[in-house]
């Protein structure tokens, strides 16, 4: 599958627009997840090992531990696909308050010399309230193969001192269809946004949301959703040390280290795009990022490691990091759409023969 994109497929799309190549993805991973047989035999290819274990995290189960990560499929068309490419878990969004076009054209561009992308998106989704009506079709039994997050973020039009009240209306709407949430406070590209991640102001957004997350669990039939927040790589280890005091302090489910990046290293000096760089660039301080969290906090809050996974020794590094779970989206554009399988079996065969090499060292 892989050589066939790379000879193939890739050269096609690379010939297009970034965000025009993007779109096509997602309508054409919209059109699978619309032929349940197809992406069942497509899910049984990509099953793992019945010796490889699924992994528990935040009360839930996931089947591998390759996610896809938000910005993907930020309208929750392409999804219900996720597991028939091999994904363990997907997370839809960025989603906001209110539908919003986001940032002017054009706006994603491909290095690929560099195995990167540089975004100024800007949240570009239809809104809490459309998103919440399209997953509420897709509910019912059998409907989601996997875990299911939803990446929640600030409205553009929404001031910083009004962002609270703007992510309680999207918990509102969409807390009933969404597995985890993440509450998205580090994107580069929505002005002011990364003001949430400063110690005040997180405290009174993390406050207000897991209030209202115990609130409605206290309803009948409902529980209460796991809440994950997802932090820059441009932390220093003292912001980071802040932001761990409010997490713990909120009793937070975990945390996604990380978002984009707004260095331009190496290569990037002198690259004057503005927007996130993701992809290979963002490899080693997402790492440093993941050890970090998980060392400061004696492992006790998992992480979803995000940035720089482009083959299964990236990915790999990640776990060893301290990571729970990973998830790849750049990835998927250098290296297709069944790179998640091809790590996620990487991966498996890591935990089956680790315990296999213990028994011989200890022989």
């Amino acid at each position: 599958m892989g050589f066939l994109y790379e000879k193939w497929v890739k050269p096609a799309l690379f010939r297009m627009d970034a965000e025009r190549a993007h779109e096509l993805g997602v309508r054409l991973l919209a059109g699978l997840g619309r032929l349940p047989p197809l992406c069942r035999a497509l899910e049984a290819i990509n099953r793992l090992p019945a010796a490889a274990r699924p992994i528990e995290a935040f009360g839930l189960t996931f089947p591998n531990a390759v996610g896809l990560a938000a910005g993907f499929d930020k309208n929750a068309h392409a999804w219900p696909a996720a597991a028939a490419l091999g994904f363990g878990h997907v997370e839809i969004g960025t989603v906001t308050a209110r539908a919003q076009p986001g940032n002017p054209r054009p706006r994603v561009f491909r290095y690929p010399a560099q195995q990167a992308v540089i975004n100024r998106l800007g949240f570009n989704n239809d809104g809490a309230r459309t998103v919440a009506a399209r997953l509420a079709r897709r509910k019912g039994p059998g409907r989601r193969r996997i875990p299911l997050g939803v990446n929640l973020g600030k409205s553009k039009a929404a001031d910083i001192d009004q962002a609270t009240q703007d992510y309680l209306a999207s918990f509102t709407w969409l807390a009933d269809y969404a597995d985890y949430l993440v509450l998205n406070v580090s994107s580069p590209n929505t002005p002011g946004l990364r003001e949430l991640q400063d110690e005040a102001r997180l405290r009174e957004l993390l406050g207000a949301v897991t209030a209202a997350n115990r609130s409605r669990a206290a309803q009948p039939g409902r529980e209460r959703v796991p809440l994950l927040l997802k932090i820059a790589p441009d932390l220093d280890f003292r912001q980071v040390d802040a932001v761990l005091g409010v997490v713990d302090a909120f009793k937070l489910d975990g945390l996604i280290a990380s978002n984009t990046t707004i260095g331009r290293p190496g290569a990037f000096a002198g690259v004057q795009e503005a927007g996130g760089l993701s992809g290979a660039p963002l490899r080693h301080r997402s790492t440093d990022l993941i050890r970090y969290i998980v060392r400061a906090t004696q492992g006790r809050l998992p992480v979803i490691g995000v940035g720089g996974i482009m083959d299964a020794a990236s990915a790999g590094e990640k776990l060893d990091a301290g990571a729970t779970l990973v998830q790849v989206y750049t990835g998927l554009v250098y290296r297709g759409p069944f790179f998640a399988g091809e790590i996620a079996r990487a991966l498996a065969d890591r935990q089956v023969l680790a315990p296999r090499a213990q028994i011989i060292q200890s022989a």
